[in-house]
């Protein structure tokens, strides 16, 4: 049986165009037309002044956090339920993370643990320098409660958007409501440039140091010459040819993923114990991967029969984030639960699972996880019945 991946590039057909225009004008370094318009259509489409393309979505949180002035010492709130790379960039600045727990409607940032958070770090003179908020496999954090946190301590927020371009929060585009925004275009994501992400602000000015940073903080002269510490972080123009072609089927890739979400949600409506990833009201999740949820009171089924019974059928499947906090690269940072002693994320992390999602899916490959899946319900139900 072919292997069914996770979430695989999907090439919309146009990609080529953009790229053979690159070759025939020979703008092959990291600038050109193709740059130039990507980001332009990239802050429309988010609704943002400007944007910056740059080499990955981790290269655009460390220039975020540069343009903050983060440094030695300084703290910064971060997500724990998330990838590394949301806080890999807090240490290339020698600063130091801090990790908020989860909530249950969105799975993102804690509003009542950043509030304790903020009021412990108030009270130690303390504040942070700047506050990563991740909205987790496409669904947008709790903006309004976190926004007002961030704004009563004057302390500013970076969205990490990485997997949600295309969702919205109260009909506005994530990563369009903080100081900066950032996207990621890896293979994996619901648009990609093979690699590479964005950095989004209404701050001209600070985009424009953005854009010199990462070019390696060249100053202006006839030679080589420079001040200030830079970075290679710059999109070449072939791949801006890519995320151009891209962007015009967002709107597609998210209709998509959201009828393969929509899928799943129907085929598991009536197992006990099976919950999927909920949409907080007012709110539109890309469904960058359809995830789930088990819980142990109602099923014996496991993520870890699951995971094993999918690689068997040769079909990709991941458990959710490990949170941060667990990691041993950060063993000892300090953490805020949301409430009660089992943290929201502890919890998530060890009953949950990322389901195969690419938009590129045929039907008869999502039956047939499914039916891997079902497979683990009956004979765990089986089991349960046999030992009543």
């Amino acid at each position: 049986m072919k292997r069914i991946y996770l979430s695989p590039p999907h090439m919309s057909g146009k990609e080529q165009r953009y790229i053979d225009e690159a070759f025939e004008t020979n703008w092959i370094a990291p600038l050109g037309p193709h740059i130039d318009a990507f980001e332009k259509q990239m802050a429309a489409y988010v609704g943002t002044a400007d944007a910056v393309a740059v080499s990955s979505g981790t290269a655009a949180i460390h220039l975020a956090l540069q343009l903050l002035g983060v440094g030695t010492g300084d703290k910064v709130f971060c997500s724990s339920f998330t990838f590394v790379a949301s806080a890999n960039p807090i240490r290339y600045c020698h600063a130091e993370p801090v990790f908020i727990d989860s909530e249950p409607e969105t799975w993102n940032m804690s509003p009542l643990a950043l509030k304790r958070a903020f009021e412990d770090a108030d009270r130690r003179g303390e504040l942070p320098k700047a506050v990563i908020v991740v909205h987790l496999y496409g669904q947008v954090s709790k903006m309004d409660e976190l926004m007002a946190l961030c704004e009563q301590y004057e302390v500013p927020l970076i969205e990490d958007a990485a997997e949600s371009l295309g969702s919205t929060y109260k009909g506005k585009q994530s990563g369009s409501f903080g100081k900066f925004g950032i996207f990621s275009f890896n293979g994996n994501k619901i648009i990609t440039t093979s690699g590479g992400g964005m950095l989004v602000s209404d701050d001209v000015e600070l985009l424009r140091k953005a854009r010199f940073l990462a070019t390696q903080a060249r100053d202006t002269a006839p030679h080589y010459q420079h001040s200030s510490m830079g970075f290679n972080y710059r999109m070449s123009n072939i791949l801006a040819g890519v995320g151009r072609a891209q962007l015009e089927v967002i709107d597609e890739r998210v209709a998509a993923r959201r009828a393969i979400f929509d899928h799943y949600v129907r085929a598991f409506s009536t197992r006990q114990g099976v919950s999927f990833m909920p949409e907080l009201s007012g709110t539109r999740s890309n469904r960058w991967l359809s995830t789930l949820v088990l819980d142990k009171g109602e099923t014996d089924a496991t993520v870890t029969e699951l995971l094993a019974t999918m690689e068997a059928a040769n079909i990709e499947a991941r458990p959710l984030w490990k949170p941060l906090h667990l990691q041993p690269l950060f063993e000892g940072t300090r953490f805020y639960a949301h409430a009660g002693e089992v943290a929201v994320c502890e919890r998530l992390f060890e009953s949950g699972l990322c389901l195969p999602s690419g938009s590129s899916m045929a039907f008869v490959d999502q039956v047939r996880v499914m039916d891997c899946m079902n497979e683990v319900f009956d004979k765990a139900a089986e089991k349960s019945a046999q030992s009543a």
